[in-house]
């Protein structure tokens, strides 16, 4: 079997499940884009393929990921995954996914490709599924890296072949979401994407800058880590910059050179007496 991952951190995951189950031994790859941003209008035309990578391109310059657009292709994974299902008819593809936008869109941006394979093609989606954490707690994650490999080995039983009827209507609700091409794609429940604004994140960006200068990074950090719903440090880089530029931040350095150039804070703000709490500041 070939499992398909969306994170990095869970291919380790993966890994590490492999070595409690030897039923479930097999190549891991991952689906490295993140299509719960950006622009996704013709993304199987050329033309639109080279506009979503552009965007990119732009985004990650003077980021710690700078080289990052050269290492991310999924479509040459793809092929290689068709080609491994295509030459191997025993084979089986596993999508996991794990209850966000991040995850579902990327599972919505595979599937038109692996219709061919209908009954080959298994999916485990860790929708509203309780699990055990390491307190003993039951919880219900959002993200297959806060699962712990041993509550895989109960996970796995929940593998079931994508549909005939999912590999028609799946396929459908993402083309109506290219169409409308929104820059911001949130879950609000099951498989159910919702386009918003680009400015969608930038009400939690605000609710971590005061009066007071603070590195851009350490706003940064602190905004990824209070939303509730999660993005990529990224694109809220640059929803910052954006809110700089249109004047509702004030910025102090340069912004055009990597993240940690430049301070920031609220546009017109008297000055806070209250700092936000060091402990949640990382260094990128």
């Amino acid at each position: 079997m070939i499992h398909i991952v969306f994170n990095e951190a869970e291919i380790g995951l993966m890994q590490k499940v492999q070595e409690l189950d030897e039923t479930l031994a097999g190549e891991v790859i991952q689906v490295k884009d993140d299509y719960a941003v950006g622009p996704v209008a013709d993304i199987y035309e050329t033309e639109g393929y080279q506009q979503r990578r552009d965007w990119w391109k732009q985004l990650l310059e003077n980021s710690p990921y700078k080289e990052q657009t050269d290492l991310v292709d999924d479509k040459l994974t793809v092929h290689n995954l068709i080609k491994q299902l295509q030459e191997n008819e025993q084979e089986e593809a596993w999508i996991w996914m794990g209850q966000n936008q991040h995850d579902v869109c990327g599972y919505y941006w595979l599937m038109p490709q692996l219709r061919e394979f209908q009954g080959r093609v298994m999916v485990l989606y860790m929708n509203n599924l309780p699990f055990i954490n390491e307190k003993g707690q039951i919880f219900y994650p959002s993200w297959l890296s806060e699962i712990q490999p041993s509550e895989f080995l109960k996970a796995k039983k929940l593998a079931r072949p994508v549909t005939l009827s999912e590999f028609e209507v799946d396929p459908d609700e993402w083309d109506k979401l290219t169409q409308e091409n929104a820059m911001v794609r949130i879950l609000e429940g099951g498989k159910k994407i919702a386009g918003k604004e680009a400015d969608f994140y930038d009400t939690e960006i605000l609710k971590n800058i005061t009066g007071d200068w603070q590195k851009a990074t350490r706003v940064l950090q602190n905004t990824l880590h209070r939303m509730k719903v999660k993005t990529g440090d990224v694109f809220l880089m640059w929803r910052i910059k954006s809110l700089i530029g249109e004047g509702k931040i004030i910025a102090e350095g340069d912004i055009n050179k990597d993240w940690k150039s430049f301070d920031i804070k609220l546009a017109g703000a008297s000055k806070q007496t209250t700092e936000t709490p060091a402990e949640t500041e990382t260094t990128l």
